[in-house]
């Protein structure tokens, strides 16, 4: 029986990856699963970085996108369920990529209708990494979605879960970028 549901995961995994295709994301700061650099990394907490977010841009997406959506997300935090970074949805169907510095909603720098949703830090637009002194080097995971709806029906003050859940939901493929940083 662990065989089959093996298989069948796998079988699920491979389908998932063939559909999105060529699906990609790239930034010109974070090369995958480097070091994130002191200007991604948050001001506060003890944390002295720019907390800037990185540029990021996209490309092969899946050709029936009616929106996109941009998620940071650490696993490794010590709160029993990661930390949501920075959440970016209503992103237009004729994007591709992010202007760095867009997660600071003063910027100005996203697009029209775009919406930043609440992180775990409390509030709408990126956080960078912070992790806990001593803690080891927390994964960082920058995912674009693809989604076959226009709008999430949600705004910026939807925590960042309410927001997971409609895009697992409308999800028609994922592209996926990493990082590290430890403290």
């Amino acid at each position: 029986m662990k065989k089959y549901a093996a298989l069948v995961l796998a079988m699920s995994l491979a389908a998932g990856a063939a559909q999105a295709g060529n699906f990609k994301l790239t930034s010109p700061e974070l090369k995958p699963n480097a070091r994130l650099a002191t200007e991604q990394v948050f001001k506060g907490f003890g944390c002295e970085g720019g907390n800037v977010s990185p540029e990021l841009a996209w490309q092969g997406a899946p050709k029936d996108a009616k929106s996109f959506a941009v998620t940071m997300y650490d696993p490794d935090a010590p709160t029993g369920s990661g930390w949501w970074h920075w959440v970016v949805f209503n992103l237009p169907a004729d994007s591709a990529g992010l202007k760095k510095g867009a997660g600071d909603p003063k910027a100005g720098l996203m697009p029209a209708g775009a919406v930043q949703g609440r992180t775990d830090f409390g509030q709408p637009g990126y956080g960078g990494p912070c992790p806990p002194v001593g803690h080891g080097v927390h994964r960082y995971i920058f995912t674009v979605h693809a989604l076959k709806v226009d709008k999430l029906p949600l705004d910026e003050n939807s925590p960042a879960a309410m927001v997971g859940y409609f895009l697992n939901q409308n999800s028609l493929g994922k592209a996926v970028l990493k990082g590290g940083y430890s403290r």
